[in-house]
């Protein structure tokens, strides 16, 4: 069936939508092809007047500096662990909260999501205590069973499982929209498939998995896109500073670093657009590449 769309009716659609279309021009649009302009000059917002055009001169210098290399690798190294890590526990969550045999599901649900409405610096605020190797309770609790606690913040290997457990406290939202996925999966596929003998591994693999794929793709490309810009928690844990050794210095941290420690304008925009650049490209590769493991049949 075709459907067409008389002149007065497309007019009044562009109306509707007219608000998003000039939000996305005036604060998306324009602030990108600033951003671009000012990556060609060496501007310094304490000196404005002395602005200068400086050709491709940042983009040069992006490619030979070193701590470029190592935020990205720091960048890299989290993202591959959080990303698998937030999307099995965010979907094993969901799970747990499905359970009809568990009891008070609506109070769990409450529960798990509730950390995502506390502001993200209270957040790490608390967490920061909550990692601290004399006070801290996480390594109480560690003592308590003749485990001795690492030095979750100042360690350079032992800071990334630190960030992975503040950065899971978060993942309510991930879990709802899991949750959500769950309850559309049709009850007869997992009736068929105990006709058929499977068990209960062989339904999350076969029904679970297949149906919920287009929501994992969903939180897939959202965590993707929330690790690349990951720089909060991190400058609160450090003080902006990347400790220890530079292991929390996170793109997005030394992007800040170059705009506002440093007053280099123009090649923080450089940075920025090598960020936009490096996310759109991961994104456009996933989507490329949905078709061989999300089953497109679950989303209709």
């Amino acid at each position: 069936m075709t459907f067409t769309f008389s002149r007065r009716e497309s007019l009044w659609g562009l109306v509707f939508i007219s608000p998003w279309i000039l939000g996305a021009l005036a604060f998306t649009l324009l602030p990108m092809a600033a951003s671009f302009v000012i990556s060609l000059t060496n501007f310094d917002p304490r000196y404005p007047d002395a602005v200068q055009a400086i050709g491709l001169a940042n983009y040069g210098r992006m490619l030979g500096d070193p701590l470029v290399r190592q935020s990205l690798g720091v960048t890299l190294k989290f993202a591959a662990v959080m990303l698998p890590l937030t999307l099995g526990v965010s979907l094993g969550l969901a799970m747990l909260v499905n359970n009809p045999n568990l009891i008070g599901r609506s109070i769990f649900r409450t529960l798990l999501y509730m950390p995502t409405q506390i502001p993200i610096i209270a957040t790490t605020l608390i967490w920061q205590g909550v990692l601290n190797l004399h006070t801290g309770w996480l390594n109480y609790a560690l003592g308590a069973v003749g485990v001795a606690g690492p030095d979750w913040l100042n360690s350079a290997f032992w800071v990334y499982p630190g960030l992975s457990l503040l950065s899971l406290w978060g993942t309510g939202t991930m879990m709802l929209i899991a949750l959500a996925g769950l309850q559309s999966v049709p009850t007869e596929l997992y009736e068929a498939a105990r006709i058929d003998g499977a068990g209960k591994w062989a339904q999350f693999r076969n029904v679970t998995i297949p149906m919920v794929s287009p929501v994992l793709f969903y939180n897939l490309i959202i965590a993707l896109i929330g690790t690349f810009q990951y720089f909060t928690q991190a400058y609160v844990m450090t003080n902006g500073r990347g400790d220890p050794d530079n292991a929390t210095l996170f793109f997005n941290l030394d992007l800040y670093r170059e705009g506002w420690r440093y007053y280099d304008m123009g090649y923080a925009a450089t940075l920025a657009w090598l960020l936009f650049v490096i996310v759109l490209s991961l994104t456009v590769i996933l989507f490329r590449t949905r078709s061989r493991w999300v089953y497109e049949g679950a989303a209709r």
